[in-house]
This record gives C-alpha cells, structure tokens and sequence, in this order.
C-alpha cells in the first residue's frame, strides 16, 4: 500500500538518472582553487550532455546483486566528484579564506593553477606541495578535528546519494569497499568512517617529531600512483581485481578504472565521458549536491515558515473559542505541518504501514533522524495526540520553541543524565494517565549522512516505564530535501515506513540493551531493503561477511 500523505506532490520523487543543465566546476577564485590545487585535483569540465552509455541507478544496484558474494571482491570508489558532488577541499580553503590565512602571493599562485589546470602527475604534485605548506608545523590531530568539523557543517551535504546506495548495495554482499583518492587522510577520513570503507588508499602526509611537514609522505595517489596503490592492496588482500568494481568521475582516473573488470564512470567529466564511450563503460548521472540555493528554493522555504505561523494564528483561534490548549496544539501541527510542507513543495509518501500511525495509541512513536525536517514530518504523520522530546537548546528556537513549550516538550540537557531523567517524567505520566503519544528520536542528534546514528536507551526505558508499545517510523530520503546544516528546503517526496509495534509489556532492566539493538535492527533492515527498490540475492546461511567492518576503515592503507 501506498499512502499519499497531505497536500504536495503525488508521484514519488526517484532519484533523477541525469543532471540538470551543466554543472558548475568553479565559483569564484576558491573552487578554482580546489578544483586543481587543493587536495584530489580536477580537471576539465563535467560532461552534462552526453549519455552514451548511461545506466540507471537500479540496473548499476542490480549489477552488484548479481556479482559473487564476498570480501575478495572489492569497491573501490573515488572521492571528490564522485562520492561527493564538487570537491572536499574547497570547505578547506574557505575556512582559511575566512581566517584570513591566505596571503596575496598564494592566492595569486592557486588563482593561476585555476585557470591552467593540471594535466600531469607533476603538476599536481607541485600544486599539492604548494597547498599542504600551509598547514605545516601543525599536528595532525589537529587536522583530523578540523575534517571532522567541517565534514559535519558542510562536507557532507555535498553527499551523492546514488553513490551511497551502491556503497550499501556492496556491502550487503559482503564486498571490501575501499575509499581511493588523491585527497589527503584529513579529508577522506570521515566519509571513509560513515560509508564503513575497510581501507582507506590517499595522499598521506609526512610526519616528523609529531608535527605535519607540508610535503606528502610519499608519491600522491594520483592518476597512475592511484591505480597502483589499488593494485598493491589487492595483492596484499587477495581481491579479485577482474570481478572488482571501480567508480571515479575524473579525466586522470582512466587507469584507476582500468585496473578493475566493472568500473563505472560517475558524473564524469568530458574526459572521462569520451573514454567510457569508447569502451562501453556504464555512467551514473548523479543529481548535484551542496552549492548555493535557488531562488525558488529560497521562496518555499520562506513559504514553509509562513504556512506554519499561518497555523498557529489558526490554532490559537480554536484554542481560545474551544478553550482548550489540546485542541490548539492539534490544529496546530497537522495544519502547520501540511501548509508548511505543502508550500515547501515537500510531499510524504508512507510506502507500508499506515495503519500503525492509529492502531496502538498511545505508543511511542521514534523516527530516525538526518534533517531539521524531521520532527515536521513527524508531525504530518501522527496528526495530534502527541508530545515529544527535544534538545533543550529547541527552547530557544523562534516560535518553534514557545509552540514546544505549550506542547509540553520535556527538553532534556543531554550532558545532564539527572536532569533528563527528571524532565522525561512528565511525558511518561501523559502516556500511561492521559492517553497522550510521545515522540522521539532515538539517535538524539542528526546523523551528517544517510547512516543510521546509534540508539540511546533513554527511548526505551520511557516505553517500558509507561507500558505502551513502539511504533517505529522509517525515513529514507529526509536529507534530500533538507540536509541536516541546511537552511533552505529543496522540493521533494520523502518517502517513508511506518513499522508494526513493538511490545514492551515483557521489557526489563536488565534486557533493555537487547530491545535497543532488535529496534535498531529493524531499521537498519528496513533501509537496506526498501520497498521498490532492487533486492539482493538470498543470502547463504554459511556466509558471515555482511558486517564484518562496522567501526570503519583500517588504518595505515596507503
């Protein structure tokens, strides 16, 4: 069954096969910057026209499926431009642009490595040593933090989603996936860590004394020094690099691609796109991520906000003529959350399990969490009844936190046990004395990418305390629409889940680690195989190679 949900769109939204018009490869000095000089250099433009051999996301899905099981076969994936869309080294140079750490001379140096571009392994080499001198002297713990911050803020929106599917698509048969780029360990680490690759191959920098040099520990993996390092690690390793699988999107990768039997062009550029032609290599067109907003987009999202204080205005008014603060909430977040979707251009689509929404009230109802979206489409789905839990940092949001406040929102200091203990109470009396649902989100904070965070137990212990049942609500695609540091909303179908309840009557203290990670289970499950999209081969039940990386990438792979 397919629920459509509220005003919007009615015919889900798949991910688009082909870009839309010609994708930028520079804007202003700093993207020229990173496209050539900064860490996994670019060049030329990224084909938008040609579709020679261009495959669907499902028939590149179904490709892997029909692959061999197991770990001797590999994934390797480029990164900038092909994991994600543009490059990880222009939130680098913008953070130095910011702090003012770029003098004159570089910046007229890199401005000239923009224009002309890089065409050798030696080119690149010199406009990498050029752009490492400026973190030299600096420990490289303080560089891995650095990545991690902006990977969260701004990196990771840049994420192609098509991409991810295939990552995910090979690990459900049990492949070593592999992160390969020119792009230095600062910057690669933290999508290496959320895509679980179990190598990571890239620039390494040189070390002495505990402080980064500036120069690269070695040859950059780089055009022919990429395809090498991926050679070496699958001697090491015994992968089977003709039953391997290689995805880049770069003019200077053509010998990366080359060393596997199944590679596959990404939002390539016109380089690639001609090669890929010529050899009949598959291309996967992705939807560009991250940049700036639109005007429209900016439009609907200033619609969204005022569709919901249209809501309010009418809520208060039923409020008051009612004289009921209940009913006020109630009118206020179905309405709310249908104009301001409505006029967002946002739609929900539940795919399974509408039923659930009504069937075992009062429950509490958990949702994972990717987008600022999140709670609103909550609210669409449930449509009154209910309060919630939120980070007691929401009270301060404009409006959304004086409608909380009335809503009875327990805020909760998560670096304050105590305290959250004592504001849930309140929420556990509605549930088991006034019949009033609850709704949470059990990773506590928005995941950068589409991995699903690990689950809090608080949830749980609310459930077992109040008697009621979980309801858990699947949502795949909320970070298409609004990525978690985005603030403005792309139209869109976000297409969701709602599974059977969970009984918590038998749950106990001592067992509550068991039902946390059976919950989790069930949306990690759900996300893997979701309805309408390719399903893999039956497992057999000798294999036991499905998860056998779940902290991430090993380290020392170079």
């Amino acid at each position: 069954m397919v629920a459509r949900v509220g005003p919007g769109r009615l015919t889900a939204r798949r991910r688009p096969s082909a870009l839309h018009g010609p994708a930028r490869c520079a804007a202003g000095v700093a993207e020229g910057i990173a496209t050539t000089a900064g860490y996994g250099s670019r060049t030329g433009r990224r084909s938008s026209e040609w579709t020679g051999c261009s495959m669907k996301l499902d028939e590149l899905v179904a490709r892997v499926y029909a692959a061999p099981r197991g770990p001797k076969i590999g994934a390797f994936f480029d990164y900038d431009g092909t994991v994600i869309s543009g490059y990880s080294a222009m939130a680098f140079y913008n953070k130095r642009l910011r702090d003012r750490e770029i003098g004159a001379a570089e910046l007229a140096k890199m401005t000239w490595a923009s224009v002309r571009g890089v065409s050798s392994e030696q080119e690149f080499a010199e406009l990498l040593d050029l752009s490492l001198a400026a973190y030299r002297g600096r420990p490289p713990e303080e560089l891995m933090k650095l990545g991690e911050s902006l990977f969260k803020h701004e990196i990771a929106a840049q994420l192609h989603t098509e991409v991810w599917e295939l990552i995910e698509a090979h690990h459900e048969m049990g492949h070593t996936v592999v992160l390969a780029s020119s792009a230095t360990r600062f910057q690669v680490q933290p999508m290496a860590r959320d895509m679980r690759a179990e190598h990571v191959l890239c620039t390494e920098l040189e070390v002495l004394d505990g402080l980064v040099t500036g120069r690269p520990a070695g040859a950059p993996l780089w055009g022919l020094g990429k395809a090498r390092a991926v050679r070496a690690l699958a001697a090491g390793h015994d992968l089977d690099l003709g039953a391997s699988f290689g995805y880049s999107n770069g003019d200077e990768d053509v010998m990366f691609l080359e060393t596997v039997g199944n590679p596959v062009a990404v939002a390539p550029q016109v380089g690639l796109a001609s090669e890929a032609a010529r050899r009949g290599w598959p291309v996967l067109r992705c939807v560009p991520r991250g940049g700036r907003p639109s005007p429209t987009e900016v439009l609907r999202t200033l619609g969204f906000y005022g569709g919901f204080a249209a809501a309010v205005g009418a809520g208060l008014g039923v409020g008051l003529l009612r004289r009921s603060r209940r009913e006020m909430l109630d009118v206020t977040t179905a309405l709310g959350a249908d104009l301001s979707l409505g006029l967002a251009g946002v739609s929900v689509d539940v795919l399974s399990g509408a039923e659930y929404l009504t069937s075992a009230r009062p429950c509490l109802f958990l949702f994972n969490h990717q987008s600022k979206l999140d709670p609103i489409l909550a609210m669409k789905l449930v449509r009154g009844q209910f309060t919630g839990v939120a980070k007691k940092e929401a009270k301060n949001i404009p409006g959304f936190g004086q409608l909380f406040q009335l809503a009875d929102v327990a805020f909760v200091d998560r670096g304050n046990t105590a305290q959250a203990r004592a504001a849930l109470e309140p929420a556990v009396a509605k549930m088991r004395d006034e019949g009033i649902s609850l709704m949470m989100a059990p990773e506590g904070t928005r995941s950068a990418t589409p991995r699903l965070g690990p689950f809090k137990k608080g949830a749980f212990h609310i459930a077992m305390q109040a008697g009621v049942p979980v309801v858990p609500i699947v949502i795949r695609n909320a970070g298409e629409v609004m990525w978690r540091g985005a603030q403005v909303i792309k139209a869109g179908t976000v297409e969701v889940v709602v599974l059977p309840p969970v009984d918590s009557t038998t749950w106990r203290i001592e067992t509550i680690t068991e039902h946390v990670a059976q919950v989790r289970g069930m949306y990690l499950d759900t996300l893997a195989h979701w309805p309408g999209r390719p399903l893999p081969p039956a497992t057999d039940p000798t294999d036991d190679f499905s998860d056998d990386f779940p902290d991430g990438p090993s380290d020392g792979d170079a």
